[in-house]
Parts: structure tokens; C-alpha cells; sequence
């Protein structure tokens, strides 16, 4: 009984570790880089790649088989047999079931094809290649995601805390009210207004709370974690971090071309297309094939022991086919004009990929810059917003403002506060995925 309590002790407090485990961006991407699903069929696509180049390889090689067939016959209307004579009586025996027994070893080798046979090598290692590159540009994907989802969750907490500030600025403006109406200094139609701001914050962080369990959830689900209890570590974050120098945009996109998977798969392709069209063209050339078995035979019918038939019967045989494409239904100048069609599509591919990573890029770029501009005059204005609501709060207090001036200053200060969370969270997410495209790993 006292060792399943300590194991029931043990358990809940394992229980109780996990459940207050704050994840870090680096632990939300290497957990996702060895649970995620998506990620994970990538790499079997791969290692489905890498069988594919094994089984080409090998088929540069001679086959070899051995074969073994073993029948048994039976004529019903064989008059003739074996006579014997023994101690001076002849009998005669008649075997209307035999036994047949043989025995072979072939080999086969394809001497020359063109080169398709190599070609295919060359072919399935680009495939094997295309399918590393993109098992990478998946894990990529997966990482630029939880950094928006993390850098979204940071937002929204911190956009919490500035809808409680909200909250607990709207009651006291609401009690301040109620005490000015019970003394006649105020109607109760203003101390309704208070009241319904009060309301309206209140909605507000609940909504605020609502979008931190969604962003949550997706980040969950990307990490394939299926326990209820999940959060974040929240690390320090500085306005600095937003006024930080923007990478430039020319550096960024050339970097990226030498770096990012898609670009490099992308140019395999075009390689692939070429040996394509290689085998394609090797249909029109002959093929060689070279041939050599050997093999023996029973049979119980013989009066040969098996050992000699096994002997007599032996014959060993070597030989070369030649095959000469004549009259092929066109089907080697269709394959021809294919893989023509295909180099074409392969180059369209490469420049496609281009545009969308400088598009990519681009846009982080313009959201860092504009983000940032905005940050800077979000400082300034929630500075002025902040001293302007201090002075409305004491003027309306000594009853030189009215409620409708006290709510428009508080609502100007909200505004302002989340325009700054916002541009403050976009341009840090922009600058780091402007640096995880020049191959960077994505820090906070």
C-alpha cells in the first residue's frame, strides 16, 4: 500500500510539473520539428526517395535466380516396362507413374540501354535530393507559423493587461461618477455612460482573452500536443527590439536565393528535366542484354542413378540479345517532346519560386518598415494620450470636463496604447523573419 502511494505521489507530481511548463520558441520549434505530422510524411516521402535510388542502383548489376521444378506423370496405357531376371524367373514391371526433376541457375545483365539505366540513377538521387529540400522548406513553413502564433499570443497577452488597466480605469471612473451624481454634480444619464464604458471593457478583455486561447489552440495544434493545460513563456520584450536596424531588402532576397530549399529544389528540377530528356532520347538507341544458365534433369524413368543423370544432363549456355527501335508508334518522339515540355515547366517553376520569395520578402520588408514608423509615432502619441487623460480625469473630477470629454480621452489612450502593442509585436516579427530568410535561426 505505501509504494502505490508513493508511486500515486510520484505520478501526481509529474502531473503537476507538466501542467506548469511555460514553452519557449525554442522549445515550441523543436518539439514541432520531431511531432509534427506534416513534417513527419515528409521525411517518409523521402526515405520512399531513397529506396527508389537503392532499387536503380542495384539494377546496374547482373540478376541471378536459381529454379527448381519437380512434376510427377502418369501414363495409364504404357504396355512396355523393365524385365529382370532373377534366379531364373523373368519379371516385368511396368512404371505408369514418373518422376521428372530439374535444376537450373540464370543470370541476365543489361549491358547497354542508352544509358537510361544510369540516367535513372542520376534521376532518382535529384528525386532523393527534391525530397530532402522539401522535408526542409516543410520545417521552415512550420517554424515561420509558430513564430507568428507566438508573437501573436505575446500581443494578445500583453493587449490583456492594457484591457485591465481599461477595466479597472472605467470603475473608478464609475464610482467617481456615482459619488458626483449622489451630491448633484453630474446626471444620472452621464452616470449611465460610465457605466456602459465599464461595460464595454469588460467585453473587451473578454474578447482579448478569447483571441489568446485561439492563438493558443493553433499553436497546439501545430505542435500536436493534445494535453489540456498549455502556455507560453513570456519573454522580456524591449522597445528597442522595434527600433532595431530593418535589413535591407536587396541583401535579404539574394541571401535567400542561396539559402531557402524551395529555390534549390526548384533548380534540382531543372537538372531532373535534363536527364529526362536524356532517357528519353536513349528510346531510340538499341539495347544489349547478355544471358547465361545453367542446369541439369532428372527423371525416374532412366536407369541412370540421379547422381549420373544430375551429371549427364548438365548444360551450361551464354548468350547476347540485340534490340534495334524500328517502328515504335512514335512513341520515343513523344517522350522526347515530353521532356521537352518539361524542361520548359522547370524553368517557369524557378522563376515562379523567385517572384513569390522576393514577394515574400518584400512584404515583410514594407510591414517592418511601415510598422516600425508607425511604432515611433505610437510612442509619442501614447506619452501625450496618457498626460492628456491625467488632466481630463483631475478636470473632470473638480467638474471642469464633461463625461463625454472624459470618455473620448479614455478612449484615445486605448487606442493609442494598442496601436503600440501592435506595430511594437508586427515589426519584431517582421525584422525576425526578414533574418530567417538570410538563414538566421528566429530569436525573441
Amino acid at each position: 500500500m505505501r509504494k502505490f502511494l508513493i508511486i500515486l505521489m510520484t505520478l501526481l507530481a509529474t502531473t503537476a510539473v507538466q501542467a506548469q511548463k511555460k514553452w519557449t520558441l525554442q522549445e515550441c520549434i523543436d518539439y514541432a520539428m520531431e511531432n509534427n505530422i506534416s513534417l513527419q510524411k515528409t521525411r517518409l516521402t523521402r526515405r520512399t526517395a531513397t529506396e527508389t535510388l537503392r532499387q536503380s542502383e542495384a539494377e546496374l548489376f547482373p540478376t541471378l535466380s536459381a529454379s527448381t521444378n519437380q512434376s510427377v506423370g502418369y501414363r495409364p496405357w504404357t504396355n512396355n516396362g523393365v524385365s529382370t531376371v532373377t534366379n531364373g524367373t523373368v519379371s516385368t514391371s511396368i512404371n505408369k507413374t514418373y518422376y521428372n526433376g530439374s535444376y537450373g541457375i540464370n543470370a541476365s545483365w543489361t549491358v547497354w540501354n542508352g544509358n537510361r539505366n544510369r540516367n535513372t540513377v542520376k534521376l532518382d538521387r535529384l528525386s532523393e535530393e527534391q525530397a530532402e529540400l522539401d522535408s526542409a522548406y516543410t520545417a521552415n513553413s512550420i517554424q515561420e507559423q509558430i513564430t507568428q502564433l507566438y508573437v501573436q499570443i505575446l500581443y494578445q497577452t500583453e493587449a490583456i493587461t492594457v484591457n485591465e488597466q481599461s477595466l479597472e480605469a472605467s470603475k473608478k471612473n464609475e464610482e467617481r461618477g456615482q459619488e458626483m451624481f449622489n451630491v448633484g454634480k453630474i446626471a444620472k444619464a452621464d452616470v449611465a455612460q460610465l457605466t456602459a464604458q465599464r461595460a464595454t471593457d469588460e467585453y473587451n478583455l473578454v474578447n482579448a482573452r478569447s483571441n489568446l486561447a485561439d492563438y493558443k489552440l493553433q499553436l497546439k495544434q501545430l505542435l500536436e500536443i493534445t494535453d489540456a493545460e498549455f502556455d507560453i513563456a513570456v519573454p522580456v520584450t524591449s522597445d528597442e527590439q522595434a527600433l532595431r536596424d530593418i535589413p535591407s531588402l536587396p541583401v535579404v532576397y539574394e541571401t535567400a536565393l542561396n539559402t531557402r530549399p524551395e529555390i534549390t529544389r526548384s533548380q534540382l528540377g531543372i537538372q531532373a528535366s535534363d536527364v529526362q530528356l536524356s532517357i528519353a532520347k536513349a528510346q531510340r538507341l538499341p539495347t544489349v542484354n547478355m544471358t547465361g544458365g545453367v542446369g541439369t534433369s532428372t527423371n525416374s524413368l532412366s536407369s541412370n542413378g540421379w547422381g549420373n543423370q544430375m551429371k549427364t544432363n548438365f548444360d551450361a549456355s551464354i548468350g547476347a540479345t540485340l534490340s534495334i527501335p524500328i517502328i515504335d508508334n512514335r512513341s520515343a518522339r513523344t517522350a522526347v517532346n515530353k521532356a521537352k515540355i518539361e524542361q520548359e515547366r522547370a524553368l517557369l517553376d524557378l522563376q515562379e519560386k523567385q517572384k513569390k520569395l522576393y514577394s515574400d520578402i518584400e512584404g515583410f520588408w514594407l510591414d517592418a518598415c511601415t510598422n516600425q514608423q508607425r511604432f515611433r509615432a505610437a510612442l509619442l502619441n501614447v506619452e501625450s494620450e496618457e498626460l492628456s487623460y491625467e488632466l481630463l480625469s483631475e478636470q473632470f473630477r473638480l467638474g471642469l470636463k464633461n463625461i463625454v470629454q472624459l470618455l473620448t480621452g479614455k478612449t484615445n489612450l486605448l487606442t493609442a496604447q494598442q496601436n503600440k502593442l501592435q506595430s511594437k509585436y508586427l515589426t519584431i516579427l517582421n525584422v525576425q523573419m526578414l533574418k530567417f530568410y538570410q538563414g538566421e535561426p528566429i530569436e525573441l
